[in-house]
């Protein structure tokens, strides 16, 4: 895929734009620096692993970043299984979402609004310019303050817990950005998000519930903590939005929806409190939105029989939309129909046969069905496709071992092990895959290609640990 630019600049907002600017950091040293902070936080931090919800926000960042400023599109998306309200990107492309703050947002353009915003920090090295005056103050706190960001964006308590311990208590300002990078990522995410079709209003509307929910709340979202928002920013996006074009409605936005109720679904601590409140809500003969949120409660409460009443009563072409179609499969495995479930994916798989949430949904339908040569299939598909995912390799090493292929597991926990930041486990499970009988030179190659990235990787972080 061929990614434009946008072509407006902040110098026109009157802001001084510092991409131009040199750092002693390169963009590759912060690729690879940033690849090594996402090794730190996915071992630390519980990943969101709904692949309908995970594929869904890959997809709208590359909606948004196509858009943005960027010159260097090698993104990778970070979804923590975290109810706060937080979203953080780091350097390198790495930009994380929490699944909170898709809970708590009120549309799909509010959502992107904050993706862009993100983007906009990416694109403009204000992380890049922190990591500098870092290390041109104090170089022994680098390494502090990199690992303290990651457990913040994973943990807040325990990025605050690890600040307190490592870093004098003034050190957490280093967390947040001036009031001028945030003015610039404000209005250059506004143009990002105009330019990709969303309404540029949705910014300022999103920040203003934020602090809203901070005034409000116990505590304020941990979002603002690293974005502080004042009233003057808000009052600056919202001019700067009554002059930008308001686009008209995304044909697709209704997936934001159905991926918010599959989230409400996942968090609720009582499903047939959730069931009682989608109940009352007022019935409208084209609400199919609705009835896709009370299918999604009910698989949560083991309802299947109201779940398949919900699903009955959806307009045949809202059937037809992938999510719809996916959770339909997902309710006849939960009701243990396994045939039905295939018949459905298979017909998925036929029209999209590399779509990422229908494969995962698959292999997870295999399993069940005791086919796990066919499972590991398609686990190793997934893999190909989607290396960096710990999930698929957790799952696939599972397999392996449901399978009895020994060296199979040993070389799937060790792919595991190096996306999570636990080098030594995984240099341990290569001695193990090392002493497998009768290996063949093909496969003792790679265990010495295995052995030597994962050593090169335990080198790299030791630069920032």
């Amino acid at each position: 895929m061929v990614f434009q630019t946008n072509s407006l600049h902040a110098a026109s907002s009157g802001l001084p734009s510092i991409s131009d600017s040199g750092f002693s950091t390169t963009p590759q040293e912060e690729y690879l620096l940033g690849r090594t902070w996402v090794r730190m936080l996915r071992g630390s931090a519980r990943l969101y692993e709904d692949p309908v919800v995970v594929a869904y926000l890959e997809d709208l960042l590359w909606d948004v970043a196509q858009y943005s400023q960027l010159t260097d599109h090698r993104l990778e998306l970070v979804v923590l299984d975290n109810p706060t309200l937080n979203a953080f990107a780091v350097p390198g492309g790495i930009v994380g979402v929490h699944s909170g703050l898709v809970e708590a947002a009120q549309s799909e353009d509010e959502l992107a609004s904050v993706i862009a915003h993100e983007l906009a920090h990416l694109s403009q090295r204000h992380y890049a310019a922190q990591i500098d005056q870092q290390r041109r103050n104090q170089p022994f706190l680098l390494a502090a303050m990199l690992g303290s960001l990651l457990i913040a964006a994973a943990d807040s308590q325990g990025g605050t817990a690890a600040l307190s311990s490592t870093v004098a208590a003034n050190q957490a300002s280093m967390l947040a950005f001036s009031r001028q990078n945030e003015r610039e990522a404000d209005y250059i995410g506004m143009q990002t998000l105009t330019a990709a079709g969303f309404d540029p209003a949705a910014m300022p509307k999103m920040f203003s519930r934020l602090q809203a929910n901070a005034r409000f709340g116990s505590k304020p979202p941990e979002f603002l903590l690293t974005h502080p928002v004042t009233e003057s920013r808000i009052a600056d996006s919202l001019n700067r939005a009554a002059n930008l074009p308001t686009p008209d409605p995304r044909p697709d936005a209704i997936d934001f929806d159905l991926v918010q109720a599959r989230i409400i679904a996942n968090y609720a601590q009582d499903a047939d409190k959730l069931l009682t409140s989608l109940a009352s809500k007022p019935k409208k003969q084209d609400n199919d939105t609705l009835r896709y949120a009370t299918l999604m409660a009910a698989i949560k409460a083991n309802k299947f029989d109201l779940a398949a009443e919900a699903a009955n009563e959806m307009s045949a072409d809202f059937k037809q939309k992938l999510p719809v179609r996916l959770a339909l499969a997902e309710l006849n495995i939960a009701r243990k129909q396994y045939s039905k479930a295939k018949r459905e994916l298979r017909a998925v798989l036929k029209l999209f046969p590399d779509n990422y949430p229908t494969n995962a949904i698959y292999a997870e339908l295999l399993l069940h069905q005791g086919q796990n040569s066919h499972a590991i299939a398609v686990y190793k598909k997934l893999a190909e496709q989607r290396p960096n995912d710990p999930n698929i390799w957790y799952n696939l090493a599972e397999v392996q071992g449901l399978a009895g292929n020994t060296l199979d597991v040993h070389i799937a926990r060790v792919e595991y092990f190096m996306l999570t930041g636990n080098l030594d486990l995984a240099l341990r499970q290569l001695k193990f895959a090392q002493r497998t009988p009768q290996l063949t030179e093909e496969e003792r190659s790679q265990l010495e290609a295995l052995e030597q990235e994962a050593k090169q990787i335990r080198e790299q972080m030791k630069k920032v640990m």
